[in-house]
């Protein structure tokens, strides 16, 4: 059954990785978990200079949650004070929308 199809479609023409991708990549949870990994990759231009310097991106969970560490007790009261906006922020300029929450973790 499987086997026939297969070999249908080894005869065909090659196709090639770069039409392929798009379709794959925006197909389901693959596309989406790609944005959320570029939020880690942007993280300086998503938060400015300035949190960029104190806190590092560490990973995002499949529930939308961006783990961030962070390198004062102080940054880390005051950033969960911003994350709303953060949020705001992120989702807004990375065009994701799939961050639900930052877990801020203190790193020294």
């Amino acid at each position: 059954m499987g086997g026939a199809r297969m070999s249908e479609r080894k005869r065909g023409k090659p196709t090639r990785l770069g039409e392929v991708l798009p379709g794959v990549m925006g197909e389901g949870k693959l596309g989406e978990r790609l944005a959320q990994a570029g939020v880690i990759v942007h993280w300086a231009a998503l938060v400015g200079p300035q949190i960029a310097k104190v806190t590092q991106p560490l990973s995002v969970d499949r529930q939308g949650v961006l783990l961030v560490a962070v390198t004062s007790s102080a940054w880390m009261n005051e950033l969960a004070m911003m994350e709303p906006e953060l949020l705001r922020t992120i989702n807004e300029k990375s065009g994701v929308r799939k961050i639900e929450r930052i877990r801020w973790r203190l790193v020294r």
